[in-house]
């Protein structure tokens, strides 16, 4: 028998055609569907579903009771907070399904975004590199690279380093500015809603 390079509960089902990176870690009652590919040291809480066709990067984690539906991709380093929802289709009517991938948007959260406990993120949008989603937010929309949102609808509270700090940046859209992270130094340029690292 052909010894794993990953983990997977003895309570969870990872069906058929799926590829799971070296170190990753699935817990108690998950299930992961076919056609889903999942990167290397990975964590996936308790009760996660991973949807058919999801792509997931290294070193994601998926806190428990999130489902990955169809359509949605996370890059290297996302966190997924517990109980937080991603929708994969923008009006689902019970009496009229609408199953197969034509039907599903695409969500695609970049590398090191954090999605807070109990967000939802309503499908066909892209959360930045490093953005953090604040617990219980709605996000009807795209998200910048480096921009904290909160609320329903989730709106921009201000900006945050890498590390997770917030930054002394202006949320005026016509202002540029600069900032250094007061926790770890490095430096940030604000040009319009776009903010990248020096």
């Amino acid at each position: 028998m052909e010894k794993k390079d990953y983990f997977v509960h003895e309570s969870s089902y990872v069906d058929a055609n799926v590829e799971i990176g070296a170190g990753t870690k699935i817990w108690h009652f998950s299930h992961v569907q076919s056609g889903t590919r999942i990167g290397e040291n990975c964590s996936m809480g308790q009760n996660v579903n991973v949807g058919n066709n999801v792509v997931i990067g290294n070193n994601v984690k998926v806190q428990n009771n999130v489902s990955l539906y169809e359509g949605v991709e996370l890059e290297d380093y996302v966190f997924c907070g517990p109980s937080m929802v991603f929708t994969n289709i923008l009006n689902p009517r019970s009496e009229f399904p609408q199953r197969g991938s034509q039907f599903y948007l695409k969500t695609l959260v970049k590398k090191s975004a954090s999605l807070g406990a109990n967000c939802t993120i309503v499908c066909g949008h892209t959360i930045g590199r490093y953005a953090f989603v604040a617990a219980g937010a709605v996000v009807t929309g795209d998200v910048p690279d480096y921009a904290l949102v909160a609320g329903v609808p989730a709106r921009l509270l201000s900006w945050v380093c890498a590390c997770g700090n917030k930054l002394d940046l202006t949320k005026d859209e016509e202002k540029e500015g600069e900032a250094v992270c007061s926790k770890c130094g490095r430096h940030y340029i604000k040009k319009g809603m776009q903010v990248t690292q020096e």
